[in-house]
């Protein structure tokens, strides 16, 4: 089996409400944790891992991620004209480490639609989406791990993690069979009650897709919020096909709040940065 992956899909749409005032202005993506924004680990967390296109998903008052993401030929040349080569390199090395593509979300429907206009920028081919304002932590990077899974399965590979039943509700919980290291998906909960977890195992703000899921997309209706949620699709999908699910030793930073921001920019500083490239 082929288990190349090729692209990788980062939302970057929303209004970053967590992070008011702050996102108001700035894209709480574009926050700098120690000496980057924290997309930039995003990005050498899929480099790392062998991606080549990056597909970012943006809206109105985005801009500065397009821009920190292509090349400033003037900025350049003026860093070469004072001598400071090694900042003209680390800049120019940041707009060349893959090919980028912006596309538009211009409505926030949710993460389900953000994934929805990647739809013909990846085409047929199976891709990583990476949550654009969450680090993680650990040996291997997160998103290799999945394409090693990918490679093992040949189906949808979701990054789990075991969190304390009363944060249950922040996020999609799964219900699964144990494969030795890995899971075998059976369900999953967006945001359920701690009564109603089926387990512990969260999903971590990665995940590798087989593109059937804008098919399921394209059916799900609204879910909880009014929005297209991601976890109904991948139940929609669980239906025809497994999905399955690695579990993560490392550590999440979710940057999009002002204390897991702190927290970042504290452990990042003491360890020298997540696993990637600088």
């Amino acid at each position: 089996m082929n288990s190349r992956i090729r692209k990788a899909v980062i939302p970057a749409a929303g209004f970053g409400t967590r992070f008011l005032p702050v996102s108001k202005a700035i894209p709480k993506e574009m926050v700098p944790v120690v000496d980057r924004p924290v997309i930039q680990y995003v990005v050498e967390e899929a480099v790392a891992s062998g991606i080549e296109e990056i597909i970012i998903i943006v809206s109105k008052g985005k801009e500065a991620i397009a821009a920190h993401f292509s090349r400033n030929e003037e900025l350049e040349r003026y860093l070469e004209k004072k001598g400071r080569h090694e900042d003209a390199a680390v800049i120019r090395a940041v707009a060349e480490c893959a090919t980028f593509r912006f596309v538009e979300q211009r409505e926030m429907r949710g993460l389900g639609d953000a994934v929805l206009c990647a739809k013909d920028a990846v085409g047929d081919e199976p891709f990583a989406l990476l949550m654009g304002d969450t680090i993680v932590q650990c040996e291997v990077p997160v998103t290799r791990q999945l394409v090693e899974a990918y490679g093992r399965y040949g189906t949808s590979v979701l990054a789990v993690e075991e969190i304390p039943l009363e944060k249950v509700s922040r996020y999609g919980v799964i219900r699964g069979i144990r494969l030795s290291d890995d899971w075998r998906v059976e369900g999953m909960v967006e945001k359920p009650s701690p009564e109603e977890a089926p387990s512990r195992l969260a999903v971590c703000s990665r995940y590798l897709l087989t593109p059937d899921i804008f098919e399921k997309l394209a059916r799900t209706p609204p879910g909880k919020g009014g929005e297209i949620q991601l976890t109904d699709a991948l139940c929609l999908q669980i239906v025809e096909r497994p999905i399955h699910a690695v579990q993560v030793h490392g550590y999440r930073h979710d940057v999009g709040n002002a204390a897991g921001f702190l927290k970042a920019n504290l452990m990042l500083s003491k360890e020298g940065g997540a696993t990637g490239p600088s």
